[in-house]
């Protein structure tokens, strides 16, 4: 594999995970209401997604899905009504008011959030398939272990960073007090795109 190729493979990965999405809407919410350190555990699920879906579809999972439909229908159903679960649950708690005190902002630990990150990504299985055609048309047959590994290295950097950014500019004071003052219509509205999100997901 060329210098060139696992930089375009790098390069397309990076403007796909920076394409507004489930995972950003998530991002932003957790990063106003718990704040920076609780995001970054976030962050780091979603690249650890990523990585398991880069795997996935390296070991041949894209190719499955095109060989057995009924696996792939039933991975973005349970992905859809994950993400609908999670925009119903925002919607239904958005008129209670947010207690911003240090103690609220830590009920979320830094390796739930990591948890919860991985989940609401590895729910969502159209990842596998992006990675699976990038991966057939740039990623050689017989391209070593190291240059997988170093490409898997990239995919979760690209992920991990790019939400970090985002968690940073959504944390400071400014953004959350936005949030504070807006609270009920941000919940409703971030809920009703994640529910969306997982009705595209389920149907698409």
């Amino acid at each position: 594999m060329t210098f060139a190729a696992y930089l375009s493979v790098v390069m397309i990965h990076l403007l796909a995970a920076m394409s507004p999405g489930p995972s950003f809407v998530v991002c932003v919410r957790v990063a106003v209401t718990r704040g920076f350190g609780t995001a970054v555990g976030l962050a780091l699920g979603f690249g650890l997604g990523a990585m398991l879906w880069a795997g996935a579809a390296l070991a041949g999972l894209a190719l499955l899905f095109e060989l057995v439909p009924q696996l792939f229908t039933a991975m973005k159903l349970l992905g859809g009504i994950f993400l609908i679960w999670i925009g119903w649950q925002m919607w239904r708690h958005a008129p209670e008011p947010l207690d911003m005190e240090t103690g609220a902002l830590d009920r979320m630990s830094f390796g739930r959030a990591m948890r919860f990150g991985f989940l609401t990504f590895a729910t969502n299985p159209k990842p596998a398939v992006f990675f699976g055609a990038v991966f057939v048309g740039l990623v050689p047959a017989g391209t070593s272990l190291p240059v997988l590994v170093a490409l898997i290295a990239a995919i979760f950097a690209n992920e991990t960073l790019w939400y970090i950014v985002v968690a940073r500019v959504f944390s400071l004071p400014r953004a959350r007090a936005l949030y504070i003052r807006l609270k009920s219509w941000i919940d409703r509205a971030f809920g009703t795109l994640l529910a969306l999100f997982g009705l595209k997901i389920a149907f698409g």
